[in-house]
């Protein structure tokens, strides 16, 4: 295959988890404008291949794959790597879009298997993804991961703890990994997407005030009515960290709608020898505090 002019990821694989609708969708439509093959991952087998069926149609059958995996299961991730390894010469992007929810609600209320679930797909699911991600890119020395994570990880989240929790350890996981990784020059970085409207912003304004409180219902009801962050816009994002413009920016939280990407030569230095982008702990003195040392 040869490079498709201006196309910013012609040549390259992703593989994109839930991948049938919503973000993941869109995501992996990107990608495909910009010149990469993509293979598409969800639970629902039916969604799967209607998303499948209008891409090749759009892009090209010899271009897409559809794999049905829960990235929940083991197996399935094994064989959702074994078939993108096989149909195509090699990968060189991972997207980890899959997650869900959870139970909502006071953590002393919620079904616990069900926040377990939250745990094991949003963060498990991903770190797997992430380890075979690792194992295929290692040999040609080059590599992107995407994690999407988001508010959840950066702000309290009461009435859907397992959520917040995951993604927190999302850009723990994330900064971790890029250290792991970085001498293959496998770039890893988490992508917040701002606030969309998805079927999980559907179960938050039906869940009620009740069982999500008070203030994060009414931001979820007032996001409802007057609009979000458009989902193109954090595809757009994914595609500039999984483009070459990015090579070397790595272990970072970028925020679709409110960093300034995409970064200047300069500024991407600037950013790669600082911890701009990464989660923190505030001490007494950044708050402009004179105490706080032993």
């Amino acid at each position: 295959m040869t490079r498709e002019s201006g196309k910013t990821l012609a040549d390259r694989t992703a593989v994109v988890t839930g991948a049938s609708q919503g973000l993941g969708a869109v995501i992996a439509e990107h990608f495909l404008s910009e010149g990469a093959n993509v293979v598409l991952c969800a639970r629902n087998a039916e969604d799967l291949e209607i998303q499948r069926t209008r891409l090749s149609t759009l892009y090209g059958a010899d271009r897409v794959l559809a794999q049905p995996a829960d990235v929940a299961h083991k197996d399935d991730v094994d064989a959702l790597f074994d078939a993108a390894q096989s149909r195509f010469d090699r990968l060189d992007i991972l997207v980890n879009n899959a997650g869900i929810h959870g139970p909502l609600g006071p953590i002393d209320t919620v079904d616990w298997d069900h926040w377990v679930q939250a745990i094991t797909v949003n963060l498990i699911g991903s770190v797997y993804c992430s380890r075979k991600a690792v194992a295929a890119f290692k040999p040609h020395r080059y590599g992107k991961i995407l994690m999407l994570s988001g508010g959840g990880a950066t702000s309290p989240q009461p009435g859907i703890s397992g959520y917040a929790a995951s993604k927190a350890a999302i850009v723990r996981f994330t900064e971790t990994l890029a250290l792991e990784v970085r001498e293959w020059n496998i770039d890893v970085n988490a992508v917040a997407p701002g606030a969309l409207l998805t079927r999980l912003n559907d179960e938050l304004v039906a869940a009620g005030p009740e069982r999500i409180g008070a203030t994060l219902h009414a931001r979820m009801a007032k996001l409802k009515q007057e609009g979000s962050t458009p989902l193109s816009l954090s595809a757009e994002l994914c595609g500039y960290l999984a483009g070459s413009e990015s090579d070397g920016l790595t272990g970072r939280l970028i925020s679709a709608p409110w960093d300034p990407w995409p970064f200047a030569a300069e500024r991407r230095q600037e950013i790669i020898e600082s911890d701009i982008y990464t989660l923190r702990r505030i001490v007494p003195k950044d708050r402009g505090r004179t105490w706080g040392d032993r």
